[in-house]
């Protein structure tokens, strides 16, 4: 390629005046025009001062080198040294033409001196300042980059300064720029934009200007309007603040560090385990060793998650450990520096310090036990601040108190003083757990030391707390009174129960409604759990009188349960059995069922006990009453009950009603028990006879199949018992409607019993029967599996047409085969194998009754075709009947009997035209 730095020297050298370079000594000769650029030369003679005809002649010689094509730039760009269009693709082409060089090649610096005559008359042009711009940077000249740059915010106006400062801050962020450079670059950029503060910040950073960059972060934190423009949050620019202040300690001034951490641990939460540690960091970092643990103790006493106190109390783990390490090496250290100097003397001040001074703790250098002792009490201590940590979260949680309690099993100090900040933290209305077992909890603590005068002031001041449930309050008294029993004090346990039993005055009442807010106090007199201990109380250290009191004002305030009524007519039944009984009567009209039904059991029980046959109008009425209340699946226990009263001291005959009555009452579950229960003790009472009328009802009554096949077995049994042989039968026989065919167990006593008392004829019956059953039970069952084979085998045979007209069988050969197939492979004759399918068909549904052989023409003449024969099962038991036939004249039945011909004859000739192959039946339908 021809050199360019000809024409270029011309061009740098204000020689470009010329239309066309003369030929002097240095320019090549294909420098200058040649024929085929005549047409484009004399056009530009003619129109020198236009763009078209000069675009025309670059187009034209695109393929030229590029020293001719600079040659056209230059001449272009004498005659219109304003053209963008010129300027912008002539600077284009001499960065592609450098850019393969050395950024020392001397085409660098004719590229940079063409930019600066473009950007004499194109200096309003911002890409052309870009083109500059960053051709100047990518050859690293910085100072020229720099002015250059200067010179474009200068020359643009400000609204397009968005496209030159990206450039600029390319210069500022290149290694080799000096750092005060840089710093005044991003200062003046923020000035133009001061939403990109964080690449400034991270600038800083990078440059280790760590006083300027907190400033920096710490100004943006207090812009309420700062908006992150890389997505940062306001709590991750915290804790970059944070990190600069704790680790670069020394370098930053002039910030209250203090201050800032300590506003972001109020502010952000989530990672205050994070900024208490920073902030004990700062103070290690300056020194201030007993700050930095004053720090740690209240981030440990002010976290309230246990993963924020999991890592302040790892920190302050390290940091105890940390230090008790380094003066352990000092102290090692120390004892090497003494052997080194082999007892050398010390001059006479130090002399006179350490005789004055020897004895004063504070001038005791070696701490390393006081170390030691604190790391050992910070792991002591960390079961007590993880509950602390617990119990901030939710102050009311009442199991986390006992078990701060348990913490402190050998301080019994320090249980008391947890206990009074529980019972004064706890508040009962928003308590976790139940909140007067602290109470409870605190007084044992006194009792158990013997402070009884302690513990019943704290059981006094425990009642007069507003719990949210009534039970908790009587817990509260029932404890009171317990210790008291446990003392030996019953008056006064007995006392206090009346005490709290007692039920508030109307004016207290009033007092209380007036209020708006009842307190339990005022319901407490209701309690059961009360009344229950109040009631125990007196029936073991009162009178019967003091206990009957009670009992009735239970039953006046009707918080009784049934043991309640239990237990009250217990204690009177003994001398006030009457009394006793009114109790009985009482708890059966206040309760249904089933809270009632030991009430009952219990009363007519001991009813039937103390008068046996004395009452036994009123017992009857009673459980009368009892079974009228009672839902159906409770009778059964009364009923038995009832008929138990008859048999043992009334009538039998009255039992047999009660019987009778409840195999109608009880649900169908229990019928068959109680049918069984009925005949047993009918039999017991009045004879096996009177039984057959109870087992009739037991069959005609709707029980389930299986019970009804059950019960006529057991009457078939005893009919045979009683040598009723019909009788046994005919149970057996309508015992056949319930049964399964594949119940073995019936068919097989019928089968005995016919065996043992039967004979041919009614054996054969039983079979008959037997077969009935069973052809109802599957009828289905047959004739499904007949269709399917027949589907199937219309499939195989359009199959094997298929596949032999496909082979190229003739269609003669093909119905020959195909009626082979239909007929099946026989040696029979024709006729028989004429017969063979339609009596495969009926066979499949017929199984012989005692005769094996019949004429078709018979069989035809039954007219149901449709009636299912079931195969013989006594084949070898039976012998075989031949039956006489003859034939019935025609006149017999007249036009019925040609009617019967004719549609027998249809009927055949349908069944031989389903015996037909496929393509036989379409021939005789074409034909």
């Amino acid at each position: 390629m021809p050199s360019a730095a000809g024409p270029v020297a011309v061009a740098s050298a204000g020689s470009a005046a010329k239309a066309a370079p003369s030929p002097a000594v240095g320019i090549s000769p294909e420098l200058y025009p040649t024929e085929d650029d005549l047409p484009y030369e004399e056009e530009i003679l003619r129109e020198p001062f236009k763009l078209k005809g000069w675009w025309r002649y670059l187009v034209a010689r695109a393929a030229a080198p590029f020293a001719k094509r600079a040659v056209i730039y230059e001449r272009a760009l004498k005659a219109l040294p304003g053209s963008y269009k010129l300027w912008h693709a002539y600077l284009r082409e001499r960065l592609d033409h450098a850019r393969p060089h050395p950024i020392d090649h001397p085409t660098y610096s004719s590229l940079n001196n063409t930019f600066e005559r473009a950007l004499a008359t194109m200096h309003k042009m911002p890409r052309i300042w870009v083109l500059y711009l960053t051709s100047l940077l990518d050859q690293r000249l910085l100072t020229r980059s720099r002015r250059a740059l200067d010179r474009a915010l200068r020359a643009l106006p400000v609204t397009q300064h968005d496209r030159i400062w990206p450039l600029y801050l390319r210069l500022a962020s290149l290694p080799a720029c000096p750092v005060e450079t840089s710093l005044r670059v991003f200062r003046r950029y923020l000035q133009f934009d001061p939403s990109h503060a964080e690449d400034f910040i991270n600038f800083l950073i990078s440059a280790n200007r760590w006083q300027e960059a907190a400033d920096r972060l710490a100004s943006v934190l207090n812009d309420d309007g700062f908006r992150s423009v890389k997505g940062k949050t306001r709590h991750q620019l915290w804790l970059e603040l944070c990190e600069i202040l704790t680790k670069h300690a020394d370098e930053v001034a002039g910030l209250k560090v203090d201050a800032i951490l300590r506003g972001g641990i109020r502010k952000f939460t989530d990672e205050v385990g994070k900024l208490w540690t920073s902030l004990a960091d700062y103070y290690v970092r300056r020194g201030l060793f007993e700050k930095a643990r004053d720090v740690f103790e209240e981030g440990v006493s002010s976290v309230v998650t246990v993963k924020e106190f999991s890592v302040v109390f790892e920190a302050y783990t390290q940091f105890e450990q940390s230090m008790l390490a380094a003066k352990l090496e000092a102290a090692e250290e120390e004892g090497a520096e003494d052997e080194d100097e082999g007892g050398g003397r010390k001059n006479g001040m130090d002399k006179l310090s350490k005789k004055f001074l020897e004895d004063f703790w504070l001038n005791d250098e070696d701490d390393t036990d006081l170390r030691m002792a604190r790391f050992e009490w910070l792991l002591d201590r960390r079961p007590e601040l993880l509950s602390s940590v617990l119990l901030r979260q939710n102050p009311h949680n009442v199991e986390e108190w006992h078990r701060r309690v348990k913490l402190f099993e050998k301080d019994p100090a320090r249980q008391v003083a947890t206990y009074v900040e529980a019972v004064k933290t706890v508040d009962p209305m928003k308590a976790v757990g139940k909140p007067h077992t602290l109470w409870v909890a605190f007084a044992k603590m006194y009792e158990k030391h013997n402070r009884l005068d302690s513990a019943e002031d704290i059981f006094k001041r425990a009642t007069q707390v507003n719990y949210k449930a009534v039970d908790h309050l009587a817990s509260i008294w029932c404890e009171w009174a317990e210790m008291e029993l446990r003392h030996n004090n019953f008056d006064k346990a007995i006392e206090l129960m009346r005490q709290a039993t007692a039920e508030p005055s109307v004016e207290v009442k009033r007092r209380a409604a007036a209020e708006g807010n009842e307190p339990v106090q005022m319901k407490v007199h209701k309690s059961l759990k009360l009344w229950s201990f109040y009631v125990d109380l007196e029936e073991s250290l009162g009178t019967l009188d003091s206990t009957c009191a009670v009992y009735e004002r239970i039953l006046d305030l009707r918080i009784a349960t049934p043991q309640i009524i239990l237990n009250y007519a217990y204690l009177l039944e003994h001398k006030y059995f009457e009394d006793a009984f009114k109790v009985y009567e009482r708890g059966v009209k206040i309760f249904k069922y089933p809270h009632v039904k030991a009430i009952w059991v219990t009363y007519l029980t001991k009813f039937v006990q103390r008068y046996k046959r004395s009452k036994l109008e009123r017992a009857r009425e009673l459980f009368h009453e009892a079974v009228q209340q009672a839902p159906p699946d409770e009778k059964k226990p009364l009923y038995l009950q009832w008929a138990k009263l008859e048999e043992d001291y009334g009538l039998a005959k009255r039992a047999m009603n009660v019987y009778d009555e409840a195999v109608r009452a009880v649900p169908n579950s229990e019928k068959m028990v109680m049918y069984e229960i009925y005949i047993a003790r009918a039999a017991e009472l009045f004879g096996v006879p009177r039984t057959r009328q109870i087992y009739e009802q037991a069959i005609e009554s709707g029980l389930p199949d299986r019970d009804v096949l059950t019960m006529c077995m057991k009457f078939a049994e005893l009919e045979r018992s009683l040598g009723e042989i019909d009788r046994s039968r005919a149970i057996y026989v309508h015992a056949s409607n319930y049964a399964d065919p594949n119940n073995s167990d019936f068919w097989k006593k019928w089968n005995d019993f016919e065996i043992q008392h039967g004979n041919e004829d009614t054996f054969r019956e039983m079979l008959r029967i037997k077969r009935t059953v069973a052809a109802s039970r599957s009828q289905t069952h047959f004739i499904l599996p007949e269709y399917l084979m027949q589907r199937d085998q219309r499939l195989n045979l359009d199959e094997a047409v298929d596949t032999l007209k496909r082979a190229g069988v003739p269609e003669d050969e093909m119905a020959a085969l195909e009626r082979q197939l239909a007929s099946g492979p026989s040696t029979a004759p024709p006729a028989a194998q004429n017969n063979t399918p339609a009596s495969a068909n009926r066979m499949m549904n017929f199984v012989s009754a005692g005769v094996e052989a019949q004429a078709e023409s018979s069989r035809q003449q039954a007219g149901n075709n449709e009636d299912i024969e079931l195969p013989d099962e006594s084949d070898d038991e039976e012998p075989d009947v031949q039956i006489a036939e003859k034939s019935v004249p025609a006149a017999v039945f007249g036009e019925l009997g040609k009617r019967a011909a004719e549609s027998q004859e249809g009927s055949s000739g349908a069944q031989e035209n389903e015996q037909l192959g496929a393509l036989e039946r379409i021939k005789r339908r074409r034909q």
